[in-house]
């Protein structure tokens, strides 16, 4: 297995010039935050993740994680060193309230970060973005006590937290889910089970801080009657120290197809008398609560799809170096395998959806930050307009290129790809899941077309479709982005257009659920090729500077191969919309 090196060059591109980081800066009251600081922040980041996370990638997959008879869980060698290191560096407080120990820095900048963890160890960074999603949902809704007892530890990483969302019965239906509370004084008694918890149990940090929906008992049936609440592993005393173990245990560990080192525990609550909780926000109000770590949990497991895919096409590139077969054509003899044609193609494909990838995920969370800005209230809500539109594409297309890069990963290694002991294959395996948590992608597409498209009749995608309007037509042709890329884009954002009106006309709810997955993808081409033109434009323009800069030159050839080769993609998933779902949904159940 390769080592892994952040590819500093890229993000700071994508940071400065997609995102454009210093006028977001002035607009968050984060002036101090220049590029400099930026490459800085990156750079030390990079080395951390290089050097100290990414070494037990392997090693981690090959011990997995056991829960021992004192339901307490054994990590693989290694991982509590990297997060005692991850905590000194204040690596968890990047983007948090200063008022609870936070740096104060954009969010863009904290998943630029994140980007690396994910890379160089996806098991181990599930921990961190765990805990940072829970910050987001306790700082947002709970109360300023808890708020002070609980937030200053989780953002520097002391204290880790989880999300205790479904139950064995339930799945993606939450309507379904039986865990009860019942209130005691100043506090709850909080009973059930809960299944998939990503290291809902550990010994990496002094205490874990799990959100838990239940009902309480008077509960309106169905979502509408579901509470959260903040349940410790450790209750916290009034000084802020650690006292009782709180009545909540680790009962069993899943048996993975991936991300072998990340404990995914099912968790008891409440032996005899129940696990004590704080409500956290309204009662039966929990699952709007809990969204707001959600929703920035679908943008960071996006993340995870550049991530993986990245760590993928560095190991393959690498490969496709070193290991001489055959003569390619136009040789004269034998070479690394990269001279093959078709292994350029397949490691174009990987570098260009990877970099189209992080593209839209920065973009997209850029549009976080816009969104607590102080701005003028027509403006907020149209970046809130555009984070609602831009997150379903984020988790859904992001994980999905994520699937293509690290199969095509193991195509380039040929059979040693299929062997574990080259390590290819771990990323494959982990990658398989992020299609699936945090809502299916099938679950981003219906919320994609059924709330984020129709809710507003398409208001949301006619401002980005204007927007992208506007932008096209101030990028001229210059050395390898042509004219015809331009045009070919062009035909793309239309048939974005015609997609958009086809399912708002629909008469029915069945068509565009069933026609959502093709939308999202579709949507997701566009706007990812939208960034790739954008980027291949803004480095042509340092090319007309100073001709000879490899990054750049590299970067408007990956532009041109994304809307050569890759943008026509968006063909097939217009036609399918065009065609309609009749032949999806007549099929009798029972014929299946």
């Amino acid at each position: 297995m390769t080592d892994y090196i952040a590819p500093l060059d890229d993000m700071n591109f994508v940071l400065n010039t997609l995102v454009d980081f210093e006028h977001l800066a002035e607009l968050t009251d984060n002036t101090d935050a220049s590029s400099d600081l930026v490459a800085a922040i990156l750079e030390e980041a990079g080395k951390l993740s290089s050097s100290v996370i990414a070494p037990l990638n392997r090693t981690g997959d090959l011990a997995g994680v056991q829960l021992t008879e004192q339901n307490e869980v054994v990590v693989p060698t290694g991982f509590k060193e990297a997060y005692q290191a991850y905590v000194e560096g204040g690596w968890g407080s990047l983007q948090f309230n200063p008022q609870y120990g936070g740096q104060g820095l954009p969010f863009v900048l904290a998943i630029a970060v994140q980007e690396m963890w994910h890379s160089a160890n996806m098991a181990w960074g599930l921990c961190p973005l765990l805990s940072q999603g829970a910050v987001e949902a306790i700082a947002a809704n709970a109360s300023p006590v808890l708020c002070e007892r609980f937030l200053p530890k989780m953002i520097s990483g002391e204290w880790s937290g989880t999300m205790n969302l479904t139950e064995p019965q339930a799945g993606s239906d939450l309507a379904a889910i039986n865990t009860k509370a019942i209130p005691e004084s100043e506090h709850y008694r909080i009973t059930g089970q809960k299944i998939f918890i990503t290291w809902g149990e550990h010994p990496m940090a002094d205490n874990i801080v799990h959100l838990v929906l239940a009902r309480l008992p008077d509960a309106p049936a169905g979502v509408k009657g579901i509470s959260l609440f903040l349940v410790p592993k450790f209750l916290v005393n009034a000084d802020g120290s650690l006292g009782a173990r709180n009545a909540c245990k680790a009962i069993s560990l899943e048996h993975k197809l991936g991300i072998h080192a990340s404990p995914t525990c099912v968790m008891s609550y409440g032996d005899n008398e129940g696990a004590i909780g704080y409500l956290v926000g309204e009662e039966n109000r929990g699952l709007a609560c809990m969204f707001t770590m959600m929703n920035n949990a679908r943008l960071t497991v996006g993340l995870q799809g550049v991530s993986i895919a990245e760590r993928a096409y560095q190991q393959a590139k690498e490969y496709a170096l070193e290991r001489v077969q055959g003569v390619a054509i136009g040789r004269d003899k034998a070479g690394p395998i990269i001279e093959h044609p078709d292994v350029r193609r397949m490691l174009m494909t990987m570098t260009s959806l990877t970099q189209a990838a992080r593209a839209l995920a920065y973009t997209a969370c850029k549009e976080v930050d816009l969104v607590e800005a102080e701005l003028p209230d027509a403006e907020k809500q149209r970046h809130q307009r555009r984070l609602g539109l831009l997150t379903p594409l984020v988790k859904g297309w992001c994980t999905e290129i994520a699937q293509e890069v690290t199969s095509l990963a193991v195509q380039v290694h040929g059979g040693m790809g299929f062997i574990e002991e080259t390590g290819i294959a771990q990323h494959f395996r982990d990658a398989r899941i992020l299609p699936i948590y945090e809502g299916t992608n099938g679950i981003q597409a219906m919320d994609l077309v059924g709330r984020k498209l129709s809710f507003d009749q398409g208001q949301a995608v006619t401002e980005l479709l204007e927007e992208i309007d506007s932008s096209i037509a101030q990028i001229q042709p210059y050395g390898a982005l042509t004219a015809g890329h331009i045009q070919r884009f062009s035909s793309a954002a239309n048939a974005l257009r015609q997609a958009s009106q086809t399912l708002l006309n629909s008469t029915d709810k069945a068509t565009p659920a069933a026609l959502a997955f093709n939308y999202l993808m579709l949507s997701s081409y566009v706007v990812a090729g939208w960034q790739m033109l954008i980027a291949a434009d803004k480095a042509n323009n340092q090319l007309k500077l100073e001709a000879n800069q490899p990054f750049y030159q590299a970067k408007v050839l990956s532009g041109a191969f994304f809307l050569d080769q890759l943008l026509p993609r968006y063909h097939g998933y217009f036609e399918s919309i065009n065609n309609g779902a009749v032949s999806t949904l007549e099929l009798p159940i029972d014929w299946f």
